[in-house]
């Protein structure tokens, strides 16, 4: 009998593969069906894709709300039709600016941005996905979105290039490349993102991550060290192990009531709370009703 996997797994993505190839060659070295991606990474970026196995599959959602970080490279002086260097060059642009310049538009762009999505993009506008459309050579009108911008650091503006590297913090949903483009137009001479590597997703980090083919050279041996258990995602929240008596409540998904339930916390409405049972397993993510007096279960993962 095959023992089902559970948990995250930290992969670097390389480039040439999109997330789902990522889960299809991770389907057949873990010889198991459910496991899914957090979010997509296009065939030529690289870096952190964190990949749910199990009961883990169950907090994608978590994680693809959670802050990224890039590091990338914004070409300046060429726009393209799909903001980065894979496209057909729609305008070229004499570039004269300098490292204050680059920084002034930088910093104009922290904080929340009304970003357009790229048609060269997987969202979805009447059941079609944009980049289908814009294979066709359709255009379609897009509504902004809000995104946030954390931060962005610059290197040194490369003159002769007519380029320069960024670290980019921001929010779910950002396109990265679209900043680019945005960042260019902003310039006044144009611009794209020449290359792309994530970073940073919430605690995954690229330092810590494993390709495919390390995972399948040492998977018999070497899973469970790159496996991060699922409750570990949620460490940010306070947790509380229940007594044996409330253990059918919590096997039958129903909410606790927490007046006989002794805490050394405080809680606020809405708060999330890591469960365990009295065997210190992880039972799931639960929210406390102050209202009430109660928490009641968001995610199950017995």
């Amino acid at each position: 009998m095959i023992n089902l996997l559970n948990g995250i797994l930290n992969i670097y993505k390389e480039k040439g593969y999109t997330s789902h190839d990522v889960v299809a060659k991770l389907r057949k070295i873990c010889n198991q069906k459910k496991i899914g991606h957090t979010g997509t990474l296009d065939p030529e970026a690289t870096g952190v894709l964190p990949i749910c196995l199990g009961k883990a599959t169950k907090i994608s959602q978590f994680l693809t709300d959670d802050t990224k970080e890039y590091k990338t490279t914004l070409q300046l002086g060429v726009t393209t039709d799909t903001q980065d260097h894979t496209g057909s060059i729609i305008d070229k642009s004499e570039v004269d600016v300098t490292q204050e310049d680059i920084e002034k538009i930088a910093k104009s762009f922290e904080g929340n941005y009304e970003q357009l999505p790229p048609m060269f993009s997987a969202l979805k506008v009447k059941g079609k996905k944009l980049y289908e459309l814009a294979r066709q050579g359709i255009e379609i009108e897009r509504k902004t979105r809000p995104v946030h911008i954390y931060s962005i650091k610059l290197g040194a503006y490369d003159k002769q290039h007519q380029s320069i590297d960024m670290t980019v913090k921001c929010s779910k949903g950002t396109y990265i490349r679209t900043l680019c483009h945005d960042m260019g137009q902003a310039l006044g001479c144009g611009g794209h993102m020449s290359q792309l590597t994530r970073t940073q997703v919430g605690q995954f980090r690229l330092e810590d991550s494993i390709t495919l083919k390390e995972l399948e050279d040492y998977f018999s041996l070497d899973i469970q060290k790159h496996l991060l258990p699922v409750d570990k995602i949620f460490l940010n929240y306070n947790a509380i192990t229940i007594e044996q008596k409330y253990d059918k409540y919590l096997y039958n998904g129903n909410k606790i009531n927490m007046d006989e339930i002794i805490i050394d916390f405080s809680l606020e409405d809405k708060d999330y709370i890591r469960i365990y049972d009295n065997q210190k397993q992880f039972v799931g993510l639960y929210q406390y009703i102050k209202e009430d007096n109660l928490i009641k279960p968001i995610k199950f993962f017995l």
